[in-house]
Formats: C-alpha cells, sequence, structure tokens
C-alpha cells in the first residue's frame, strides 16, 4: 500500500507545501545553458562500496534491469549493492508522487521482495534515487509538469539524506515511430530531459543537482554501430533489443510480433550496463553475459560478441558525458 502519512519525516508536509507554492507561481525558469554545465564540470566521487538504490519508474524500468545491475555489481567485487523500487504501467512522476492519483498495474508490477513504498524508502534515506518518467515525454511534460515532480522526488530524497545521488535515467521512444528515431534519441536530451525537464527542476530551490543514466542514448549508440556493421550473432538489428509483443503484455499482437519499446534480456542487459556504469563508475569491459532474471531464471544471454559490443559502447558513452558524473578519463 502507498503510504504517505509519515511521522516526523516531513515527507507529507514538503509534498503539500510544494503543491502549494507550484499552484501560486508561474512554470519555473530554466537555468542558463552555462550554469548547468557548471554543475557538471567535477565529476562525482566514485562511491567507496555498494549503494541503496531505489528505482521509481515503470515497465523501461521493469524488475529484470535492476537486478541485472546487482548481479553485475558482484560481479566487479562489490557485494553490498542494495536495491528496492516502485513500479507502475506507463506511470508518470506526478502519478507516483500524488496519493490521490491511482498507479496503473501497482499490484502487478510491485508484486515481488525488491518492492517498497517510495515514500517509505526516501524518508529512511537512500544513497541514490533512479527515477523516470512517462512516455511520451513531450505529453508528460505537458499534462504531467515533469520538472516539478522531479523537483519533488529531488527534494524528498534530500530531505533524508542530503548526500542522496538524484539520477535522470533517459529512456526512449517505440523504434518503429518513424525513421528518424536514432535522432530523436541522440536529440531529445537537449530538447527535452536537460533544456526542459532538468534545467526547470533545479532552478529551484532545495533540488541541487540531478545527473543522468543515459539508457536511450546508449542504446542509439549502441544500435548505429551494430546495424553499420551488418549485426553479430544473436542480434542483427535493433529489434532484437525488443520483446516480443505477447510476452510485453500486447492484447491481440499476432504471433511473432516484436513490441516497439518494452526490452527483452538482451535490451535489460544493455540497460543495466548503463546503470552499472554511470552509478558505480566501473568500466564493465569484461564482465560477465550470462545473467538471471529478477526471479532467479536464466535470462537469455547476448553473443560473446555483442556483449563485448554492448560493454564498450556504454562505457564510452558515460564517459563523454559529463552529466553522468563519471570522468572523461
Amino acid at each position: 500500500m502507498r503510504n504517505w502519512i509519515i511521522a516526523g519525516t516531513g515527507v507529507a508536509l514538503l509534498a503539500l507545501a510544494g503543491w502549494a507554492g507550484w499552484r501560486h507561481l508561474a512554470a519555473p525558469s530554466a537555468l542558463e545553458p552555462e550554469a548547468m554545465a557548471a554543475l557538471y564540470r567535477a565529476p562525482l566521487p566514485a562511491p567507496q562500496g555498494g549503494m541503496d538504490v531505489f528505482h521509481l519508474g515503470h515497465s523501461l524500468t521493469g524488475r529484470d534491469m535492476p537486478a541485472m545491475v546487482a548481479q553485475l555489481a558482484a560481479a566487479a567485487g562489490i557485494d553490498d549493492h542494495r536495491h528496492h523500487s516502485q513500479l507502475g504501467w506507463g506511470t508518470s512522476l506526478r502519478e507516483h508522487w500524488d496519493p490521490d492519483l491511482p498507479i496503473n498495474g501497482f499490484e502487478v508490477e510491485n508484486a515481488h521482495p525488491r518492492y517498497r513504498d517510495a515514500a517509505d524508502a526516501l524518508a529512511e534515506g537512500v544513497e541514490a534515487l533512479v527515477l523516470t518518467e512517462m512516455i511520451d515525454l513531450a505529453d508528460a511534460i505537458r499534462y504531467h509538469d515533469t520538472p516539478r515532480y522531479l523537483a519533488e522526488w529531488a527534494r524528498a530524497a534530500r530531505t533524508a539524506n542530503p548526500e542522496a545521488r538524484v539520477y535522470l535515467y533517459e529512456t526512449w521512444h517505440p523504434w518503429t515511430a518513424g525513421d528518424d528515431w536514432l535522432e530523436r534519441l541522440e536529440q531529445d536530451d537537449q530538447a527535452l530531459w536537460a533544456d526542459t525537464i532538468r534545467a526547470r527542476a533545479m532552478a529551484l530551490d532545495g533540488v541541487g543537482t540531478v545527473h543522468v543514466i543515459p539508457g536511450g542514448r546508449a542504446m542509439a549508440a549502441f544500435v548505429r554501430t551494430l546495424e553499420a556493421q551488418g549485426g553479430l550473432p544473436g542480434l542483427a538489428d535493433r529489434s532484437g533489443l525488443f520483446a516480443y509483443a505477447v510476452d510485453a503484455g500486447v492484447p491481440d499482437a499476432p504471433e511473432g510480433a516484436i513490441d516497439d519499446i518494452h526490452l527483452n534480456d538482451l535490451g535489460a542487459y544493455l540497460i543495466a550496463l548503463v546503470h552499472l556504469a554511470t552509478l558505480y563508475q566501473i568500466d564493465p569491459r569484461g564482465l560477465p553475459h550470462a545473467l538471471e532474471r529478477h526471479d532467479g531464471t536464466a535470462a537469455d544471454a547476448p553473443s560473446p560478441e555483442a556483449a563485448a559490443l554492448m560493454q564498450e559502447t556504454v562505457w564510452n558513452v558515460v564517459r563523454q558525458i559529463p552529466a553522468t558524473g563519471v570522468a572523461a578519463e
């Protein structure tokens, strides 16, 4: 059950105060590009050991990807990584925040041992909050006020733990939505994730710096290389990162149809690498590629060739983006 009445934490009061403030003020101004760049000039210090990580999101977070991050962390020598989550179906940050709004699919997506109520988890203190927004992102900004709710969640995390790291996990739109899919993945960061969402949220008092986990941009870089060389064993093109529509729960899907947004095990592995490399600033090259799903069953593993390209691409991408907090060298 979602629990928003937590004695002594101030989270409920923070929610009410934030709502009142935003109801009476115009949309926030955004940080200027120079101010944004200054916040990311110095990399984050690498964590000393495992962190307590909370994932807030939807099916593009899922259950398997965080479980893969934990396995990769253990393989890299980080034995004390902890993770929990609160998920929904296509859920916005606003719907997670507001107890009067429903979270579609809540009972299904959170029926696992790693679920924790988001308010409870943040009130007790987490070391890293990884959150993402619903897709379509432009609609989320327009109708669900994404900058405001990113600000609310960041403040809540840092109320309990001022040193908490906050990451906005950048996702992707359906790969069937036009021929410019790769270009949009590469350009949406500046237009939407950065200039509209992070810049407006971080302009507000008490929010602090929000770093990024560049899932969409890492996916674009990997797909460009993969398809330029004509595919790899077990992975011919971008469609091989996505689930069969029937497995993803698409109603009345024809047999063999590929879902256009939800990941299969190979896609989850790629995005888990992005999370690991960003959160722990670890070079993922050489880490295992045969992992388990959240329920302990064996995940479909990428071929050694595909896994190697994923790992190399991810490490290059996260070091090229200052907002990840990972040092370039």
